[in-house]
């Protein structure tokens, strides 16, 4: 076992057992390498019209094809699956992966902590030998959660050296993310909060942390962990494998690739921002990776396929970073520039998790902060919200439903759910706004087709509530 830093040349494998049993690197060949990966668990959102018939744009074609954030499941026995014949993968809340070594075996994050025991038991058949290092590629929950459970006497935690501030921002904020990731995870909260159940969820101390760059050397395999803030955390590692030209990326993509990266997650946590992503993303793109193993579903295969599908993120993030910084300059209001920002088709990537408006708000935000500089009101507490019943008490609640059903027919179901809201704060129980409440939810969410995750997530929450209370008002 070797650990060091910054190594003046690569070491070789050649002879050693992990390197003698691989047969070859996979197929440059997308779908026969797909093939060699073993069965695909591929679970695309049944109201996604995305066109399953081959294009020409094999971006559109991979986003086609792999499963959405609906397919995402938390961990279960009988799922583990080999991806090569010394790396085995235990679907969860976000991956745990477990690479096989002459010398012992490394594992790579630990699940929720009531992920820990299924994680363990099916890690269990291909376990052998020592577990000298468990490796997070970020400090959020769902990576670090069962490392006390999964940990062994001699295993060394290792995580980039911000990984104790992110934990910490979880911990600061985390019952009113809780809270608010109900809508999204609700059988993930209801777990963490099941009664007579024993607090499993750990938040531990790494052994060992990582500035840019630390190189490790086990069982003759070569391993290079490398600091890539910027897609959801400061503290994102990736991990390189450089004799296979495999690389781990966590969730420095986020949890769906090749989507748009999420900078602001409205269920809450901090901004991330454009500039570090893309620092980080060509630092994983010069290494050239024929394999690119993410924190949610099967690997990505073949060289030139990643490659073009990290120059299609990078080239449309700069896009959309730049063309909302060349709108703020030119006057444009924030809310202008969410409506007009759009990626041209040539840099078509995937928004189930990033939504292109979302990043234009938040790209504004970080630059300039929450004042927006058009009306005094903001600077104060009290906000329009405030005089909305008041306002429908003036016009009288069926008028401005009437004035909401006309924009609604109209085409304008952002306008039409405004003053459902109106006319909502002077009568909750009023069944023509909850109606022209649930008609526009309802037309928003046909609108984001194919869905995003979080704004999909939102509008089904929201009808599901806005039927029940339809079918209950007088």
């Amino acid at each position: 076992m070797d650990l060091h830093r910054h190594q003046g040349r690569r070491r070789h494998a050649a002879g050693n057992p992990v390197h003698a049993r691989r047969q070859s690197r996979p197929r440059r060949d997308d779908a026969r390498g797909r093939a060699r990966l073993g069965r695909q668990r591929s679970h695309p959102h049944p109201q996604s019209r995305l066109t399953r018939r081959h294009s020409m744009d094999v971006v559109k074609d991979l986003v086609a094809k792999r499963p959405d954030m609906w397919a995402l499941q938390i961990a279960r026995e009988g799922q583990r699956f080999q991806i090569n014949d010394f790396i085995h993968c235990v679907p969860s809340v976000s991956n745990v992966y477990l690479i096989k070594t002459a010398e012992g075996d490394i594992q790579i994050n630990a699940g929720m902590g009531f992920e820990a025991p299924t994680i363990a038991k099916e890690l269990a058949p291909v376990r052998s030998g020592p577990l000298p290092y468990l490796i997070l590629t970020q400090g959020h929950v769902d990576h670090v959660g069962g490392v006390a459970q999964l940990r062994q006497p001699e295993t060394k935690v290792i995580a980039q050296k911000n990984n104790a501030d992110c934990q910490a921002d979880d911990q600061r904020i985390k019952t009113v993310r809780n809270i608010q990731s109900s809508t999204w995870f609700p059988m993930q909260t209801a777990t963490l909060h099941a009664p007579n159940t024993a607090p499993m969820q750990d938040v531990p101390k790494p052994d060992i942390l990582v500035d840019d760059r630390l190189d490790l050397t086990l069982g003759g395999l070569d391993l290079e962990l490398l600091s890539v803030p910027g897609g959801e955390t400061v503290d994102s590692l990736a991990i390189h494998l450089p004799q296979h030209r495999i690389v781990f990326t966590g969730n420095m993509f986020g949890p769906l690739f090749p989507h748009f990266p999420n900078l602001c997650t409205i269920r809450g946590d901090r901004y991330r921002f454009a500039e570090p992503y893309l620092s980080s993303l060509r630092r994983v793109r010069d290494l050239e990776p024929e394999l690119l193993i993410t924190g949610h579903f099967e690997p990505i295969v073949g060289r030139d396929l990643i490659r073009t599908c990290l120059d299609r993120l990078h080239d449309a993030v700069s896009y959309v970073h730049q063309t909302t910084l060349d709108g703020m300059n030119a006057g444009k209001d924030i809310f202008t520039l969410m409506r007009e920002v759009k990626l041209p088709d040539h840099l078509y990537v995937g928004e189930g998790y990033g939504k292109i408006s979302f990043v234009v708000r938040t790209v504004w935000e970080q630059y300039m902060g929450w004042f927006k500089a058009r009306a005094t009101s903001e600077m104060y507490a009290a906000q329009p919200a405030d005089i909305y019943a008041d306002l429908a008490a003036l016009a009288g609640v069926d008028a401005v439903v009437a004035l909401g059903r006309s924009k609604f027919d109209a085409g304008d179901p952002e306008t039409a759910q405004l003053l459902a809201e109106v006319a909502l704060a002077k009568a909750p129980d009023d069944r023509g706004a909850l109606a022209l409440s649930l008609d526009a939810h309802r037309a928003l969410l046909v609108r984001t087709d194919p869905p995003n995750f979080w704004e999909a997530g939102w509008l089904r929450a929201h009808v599901a509530k806005l039927e029940k209370a339809v079918g209950g008002a007088a």
